[in-house]
């Protein structure tokens, strides 16, 4: 779907030359050409237009002085700045440009016929006059020589193995006849064939074809030859076979041309020597000759030299350049250079650039030198309104394909509609007025505009074919284009014929004004024209006016067809800006923001215009996939761009299509989106088939067309593009196009609602009727979900256009459904029926009770009208939607036993099943009929609730349910407090508390209920003491009752060590004092003994058991203390050895990685690890068996995973986790301790009470100070060792990883790593001591 379109055409014509070139040579390095004429040869510089240099061939005898010498080749060497030339007469010369210095190299006897290199410059070929072919070195070293005529078939003949023969084959209704090989007659060379050899290398150089007039036949025949001059392969005889050869440089085809009965075909060869492929040049039998082929250097694109043969008619003939491609197996005349009658404009030779692909260098007689740029082009119409087309315009010689993508997607070649003009076609350009965008103006090779305009007409124009919308019997369902008017364009009697192509970069401006570029009278310029139809409107011509001339070389030219501005491009990139609609045009440097010229930092082969942020900037693709916005290059992995509405569109090499908005934009944001590598499947971004190139959008719709590699189409839905454009019909109310879109390209219907909660849900009805479908509306109602699409799968591109938030007490779903069925009960309930049951199923929860109980009602109705639903549909879409078992159990749930028959007849259920089940229901009495139900259908709240209705003689089934479904708290709701059933209720729900551990709760319900007997018993098993005296109390205990129940629950504290509680009860409830005193002492409960003792006047009790109790604790906490400071320091000495030990390992396992480490170590070292790793595997596998046994013994085996066991792996940890236990057992001893020293001052111990408060302070300080050595910042921070890399070996990485196996359990214990927190607002200390 590309066209060929000219960029840049140079002239060249010195104005003094010496003889008449016959061939030449690019001298890329200099940019000038070598060229051969009879005498010798002249060096030209095209930008000069002066011959830099001539060589004479004369002067050394290399060629005659009367000019009757003919050179057969000439080659370039950039490296050696010479030049190789072949004559006619057999000699090879070398040639210095720079010192005019002549050396011949070599000379043959029999003459030379052509000289041709190979790509490489590594090898040169000769055809000699004697039918040979001599290879040879790039020093002129013979390598082989041979016979161009070979009798053998070369190395590929084919092999036959017999049941292949023709006689052999089965040839249906042809008959035998058919069996019998006819011989193919093969006739001599047509009359106007030079016979001379021609020659062409494979892209790689690794084979050589050479087509030769065969002496036997005098037919040409076509033979391939390795690198090596060996035959390869021979041609089959091909009739008609002509001398022009060109092999693909890709390798796959060597193209010829053919002469046949009624038509002149380009054929193609494989390697092997067979035809492979035609296609026919649109010439009439006679009507000219093909006198070369060539391939530009990227095998796209093919040229054929043509000359029209001489006759009585045709006594000036005409030479022809035409370019061809091919795409999706069709071949394409994309451009026909004509070349004039004129003796200086026809052709000498010509040539494809080897470095700029589509460069093609044409030289004429008389010196006229031309050179083309072309490069791809897309020609689609231009306008963003709902009535474009999108129409594609393919050049195909004298014929426009047009494909209006809005139609349908016709693939290649096929179209839409074929234009046929009066001659080849070599630009086209659509209307930039959005109101004419299907407008087409055609300029052919013959400087003529034809005007096409679309619409408007039904009938068959002359001139316009129909494609695939119809023909052949079909219809027309679309309107044809039409030719309005043809015009031709005067460019004066000097360009006719020598300058083919004189206007490029054709642009259709306005209805009647057009611009076209054309070379300047200088070199290195341009003039910018304006055609205009007004004036010359009826005399059929254009008139050419208000010329500009511009310093460069525009290669560029684009329009915005929103803002009308025109932008040029230059050559060297430098932007330009054509003012076009002031009284006189000119031409002013493009200016960005800033206020700065824009220039590409390379030329650019596409350019186009939009807006970025509210600034018009320019944008530009090169060919090496580099994409420029104004003078920034934005990313370059871009193989094709498109501007669409407010979106940029690019396809990039990574096979992918981004899509990217515009608006709001900012260049900084558009390249970083541009270099973003996010998820292929996300918005803007999606993965397409490789190699993919844009070709056009279809305006105010979703659809984006690219082109395959091979030719073929294929359409995508971009998620962006979709997104915009179904938000647009949206915003305007559209519900039925945004609609429709989403289902066919599985949007999320959600996005509907979500995109303006606030506008759809005061639009509802309108929604309604435009969908106007009951089928919508259920997809619709039925994809519906809480989640808000617009946070989550399609956020909107730009925030700040996003909706105001939309907040209600209602759920989503319920919030849509109850006012999609509000609007459709108010447009026509029996209408939307369905819909309105879906509504009421789609809630949650599910109100699958108000449905049935829509249908019943339906039911119940009198005959329905004739777009009503009857009971039955409704039924039987409800069972769709719900299991036709819950629905029958909700149905059950209404007690409605017609509802149940109902829905029971449209299931799969045996009457025999619920038949006799629903007769036994309707015997019951109602509320024992509606427990039956709910106790069937588990609903056993409500069972409960019927079943209490039922009076007392149910109350025993009533406790059983009770029992078994655990419902005690929802059975107590329904009794009062002072009832019985409420106390049996109580009763069994205190025993159920019990079995569950919990006895206190048990014991208050047991007391809430009178049953005071267990409530003791419940509150004496849950140490509940306080409660379990209170339920005494009600029992009404006597008083050594209750000193028994109390020294019974001292005994039960003292067990649990809360000696002041127990005290407490022995003192108030079992009047013993004393005990409670012994009690309070064992618990260092020193000021509570001792109020108890001066309470009952018993001091004697301070000597005997007071005093001695302090002196004791006071000893037992030195001897604590002592114990811990020294457990403390032994463990934090060893932990510090045990750190430098591990730390020297790990020094020694970073050495073992040094790359001089000897191979002997190897096996040491490995042994030393495997040993580690064992008894590290010791450990795990003993706790991984120990964990499947009790919960006691897990505890035990977690005590002994950290092991203090000198030598154990993780005794460092095991060392942090008791010198933690350590600290924190030492800094709660603050509270008691500060208690007992109160008490030693009191009763005159100041000694004891100095010796406990020093021995204390020096432990605390000793543990304060050894926090920071013990636990330091760094402990968590575990060392990482490389593990691989350059410099590891096989025990470095051995060793790393069972240490990383060794030290996997840390990560399980990272709280040890936390020093422990000193609690430093307890004031323990006594001044009062010194």
């Amino acid at each position: 779907m590309r066209n060929l379109k000219l960029l840049r055409m140079r002239e060249c014509r010195p104005s003094r030359a010496l003889g008449s070139p016959q061939a030449f040579s690019l001298r890329v390095d200099r940019g000038t050409l070598a060229i051969g004429t009879e005498y010798g040869i002249v060096e030209l510089d095209p930008v000069t237009q002066e011959v830099t240099n001539e060589v004479s061939l004369t002067a050394e005898g290399f060629l005659p002085e009367d000019g009757s010498g003919c050179i057969v080749g000439i080659e370039d060497f950039p490296d050696q700045e010479s030049v190789c030339v072949a004559t006619a007469t057999g000699d090879v010369i070398l040639c210095n440009l720079n010192t005019n210095q002549l050396e011949c190299v070599g000379s043959v006897d029999g003459g030379l016929t052509v000289m041709s290199w190979s790509p490489d410059q590594e090898l040169v070929l000769l055809a000699t006059g004697q039918q040979t072919l001599i290879l040879m070195t790039r020093d002129f070293e013979p390598i082989t020589e041979s016979q161009i005529h070979q009798d053998d078939f070369g190395e590929g003949k084919f092999i036959t193995v017999g049941w292949g023969k023709k006689e052999t084959q089965f040839h249906g209704s042809a008959g035998k006849q058919a069996a019998r090989v006819k011989p193919v007659e093969v006739l001599p060379a047509l009359s106007w064939d030079d016979h001379r050899p021609r020659i062409t290398w494979r892209g790689d150089g690794q084979y050589f074809a050479v087509s030769t007039i065969s002496p036997e036949t005098g037919a040409r025949k076509i033979r391939v030859w390795s690198r090596e001059l060996v035959l390869q392969s021979t041609s089959e005889p091909v009739p008609g076979l002509e001398q022009a050869l060109a092999w693909k440089p890709s390798g796959s085809l060597i193209a010829s041309t053919q002469d046949k009965a009624n038509k002149h075909d380009v054929v193609f060869f494989e390697k092997n020597g067979l035809l492979h492929g035609e296609f026919t040049l649109p010439l009439q039998k006679g009507q000219a000759k093909v006198n070369e082929l060539l391939w530009n250097s990227d095998s796209m694109i093919l040229a054929v030299w043509l000359e029209e043969l001489t006759s009585e008619n045709n006594s000036q003939p005409k030479s022809y350049v035409q370019l061809w491609t091919t795409g999706n197996y069709h071949w394409y005349l994309k451009q026909s250079l004509h070349f004039g009658s004129l003796e200086d404009s026809k052709i000498v030779s010509l040539a494809w650039d080897q470095e700029n692909p589509y460069r093609l260098h044409i030289l004429c007689r008389e010196w006229l030198y031309l050179c083309y740029d072309w490069n791809w082009c897309t020609d689609r119409s231009n306008s963003e309104g709902a009535n474009d087309l999108a129409q594609v315009a393919v050049i195909d010689g004298d014929k426009v394909l047009l494909t209006a993508f809005r139609h349908a997607v016709v693939p290649p070649p096929f179209c839409t509609y074929q234009l046929q003009l009066p001659s080849n076609v070599s630009q086209v350009a659509f209307a930039m007025e959005p109101s004419r965008s299907g407008d087409l103006a055609v300029l052919d090779a013959t400087n003529r505009i034809s005007i096409y305009r679309s619409g408007g007409h039904r009938d068959e124009e002359l001139t316009v074919k129909v494609g695939a919308v119809g023909g052949s019997g079909f219809k027309v369902s679309v309107a044809l284009p039409h030719l309005e008017k043809l015009y031709r364009i005067d460019v004066g009697d000097h360009k006719k014929g020598r300058n083919p192509l004189w206007l490029r970069l054709f642009t259709w401006l306005q209805d009647e004004l057009f611009l076209a570029a054309s070379p300047g009278h200088s070199p290195a310029h341009t003039i910018i024209h304006q055609l205009s139809l007004s004036s010359s409107a009826d005399k059929g011509y254009v008139d050419i006016c208000s010329p500009v001339t511009v310093d460069g070389d525009v290669i560029s030219l684009c329009c915005n067809p929103k803002t009308k501005v025109v932008a040029l491009q230059l050559s060297d990139g430098q932007i330009m800006k054509y003012l076009w609609a002031t009284e006189t045009p000119t031409v002013t440097p493009w200016l960005n923001s800033s206020g700065s010229t824009v220039c590409f930092p390379s030329p650019c082969t596409q350019i186009a215009l939009a807006v970025i942020g509210g600034e018009e900037a320019i944008f530009g693709l090169t060919d090496r996939c580099r994409l420029f916005i104004n003078d920034v290059e934005v990313a370059s992995n871009i193989t094709s761009f498109a501007i669409h509405d407010e979106f940029l569109l690019v396809t990039t090499h990574s096979h992918t299509c981004q899509c990217l908005p515009l608006r709001n934009m900012s260049l900084k944001a558009l390249q970083s989106g541009l270099g973003s590598t996010s998820a292929p499947n996300g918005e803007t971004m999606r993965k397409v088939e490789r190699g993919s190139r844009i070709v056009t959008m279809v305006p105010q719709d979703t659809k984006l067309i690219l082109q395959m590699p091979r030719g073929n189409l294929e359409t995508i839905h971009h998620q962006a593009l979709v997104l915009a454009q179904v938000r647009k019909w949206l915003d305007r109310l559209q519900f039925k196009e945004a609609f429709e879109c989403m289902r066919k390209l599985r949007i999320n219907l959600n996005l509907i609602y979500d995109h303006n909660p606030k506008v759809f849900l005061e639009n509802v009805e309108i929604f309604i009727k435009q969908i106007d479908s009951v089928n919508y509306i259920n997809l619709f109602l039925t994809e519906l979900k809480e989640e808000d699409f617009t946070k989550t799968m399609y956020p909107p591109p730009d925030a700040s256009h996003a909706p105001e938030p939309f907040s209600s007490d209602s759920k989503k779903v319920d919030l849509i459904c109850d006012a999609m069925r509000t609007a459709m009960e108010n447009i026509s309930a029996p209408k939307y029926c369905l819909s309105i049951l879906t509504s009421h199923v789609k809630k949650s929860p599910p109100e699958l009770e108000t449905a049935l109980q829509r249908i019943r009602a339906l039911r119940e109705q009198a005959p329905a009208a004739a777009n009503s639903i009857s009971a039955e549909e409704a039924l039987k879409y409800l069972l769709y939607l719900v299991d036709v078992g819950e629905l029958y159990d909700h149905s059950l749930g209404t007690y409605d036993f017609d509802l149940v028959i109902m829905v029971a007849e449209k299931s799969q259920k045996d009457p025999k099943e619920y038949l006799p089940f629903l007769n036994e229901l309707k015997k019951m009495e109602i509320n024992y009929q509606r427990y039956t139900i709910d106790k069937y259908l588990k609903r056993y709240p409500r069972a409960l609730q019927h079943l209490s209705k039922c009076g007392a003689k149910r109350f025993s089934e009533f406790l059983n349910v009770v029992k078994d479904q655990n419902l005690y708290s929802e059975a107590l709701k329904l009794y009062l407090p002072d009832t019985e059933e409420y106390k049996a209720v109580s009763n069994a729900y205190g025993d159920y508390l019990i079995q569950k551990h919990l006895p206190e709760q048990a014991g208050l319900i047991f007391f809430r209920c009178g049953v005071f007997d267990k409530a003791l018993d419940a509150f004496l098993m849950s140490g509940s003491w306080q409660q379990a005296l209170c339920a005494a109390a009600e029992l009404g205990y006597e008083e050594d009752k209750l000193a028994g129940l109390a020294r019974s629950i001292a005994g039960r504290l003292t067990e649990k060590r809360k000696f002041t509680e127990a005290a407490i009860v022995l003192e108030q409830y079992a009047k013993d004092y004393e005990e409670a005193l012994l009690f309070l002492l064992e618990g260092t409960a020193w000021d509570e003994a001792l109020r108890l003792i001066y309470k009952y006047c018993r001091t004697d009790i301070l000597e005997t058991n007071f005093k001695p109790s302090l002196l004791e604790a006071q000893r037992n906490h030195l001897a604590f203390l002592e114990t811990q400071k020294a457990t403390f320091s032994r463990h934090k000495k060893r932990l510090s050895v045990v750190r430098e030990l591990k730390q020297q390992a790990r020094n020694d396992l970073l050495d073992l990685g040094a790359p001089n480490c000897p191979e002997s170590d190897l096996f040491s070292d490995a042994s030393s690890v495997v040993t580690a790793s064992d008894t590290s595997s010791k450990y795990t596998h003993s706790n991984s068996r120990i964990s499947a046994r009790s919960s006691k013994n897990r505890r035990k085996a977690e005590r002994k995973k950290h092991s203090l066991k000198e030598g154990s792996p993780l005794e460092d940890i095991a060392l942090l986790e008791v010198l933690g236990e350590i600290v924190r057992s030492v800094d709660s001893l603050k509270g008691e301790l500060h208690s007992l020293l109160k008490h030693l001052v009191l009763f005159g111990y100041d000694g004891q009470a100095q010796v406990l408060q020093k021995a204390f302070e020096e432990t605390l300080h000793l543990m304060e100070q050894s926090l920071p050595e013990i636990w330091n910042p760094d402990l968590q921070q575990i060392p990482a060792n490389p593990i691989l890399g350059p410099n590891s070996t096989a025990n470095s990485i051995t060793a790393a990883y069972n240490q990383q196996k060794t030290m996997a359990p840390v990560a399980q214990d990272s709280e040890l790593f936390i020093p422990p927190k000193l609690n430093k607002s307890i004031q323990w200390k006594l001044n009062i001591l010194p």
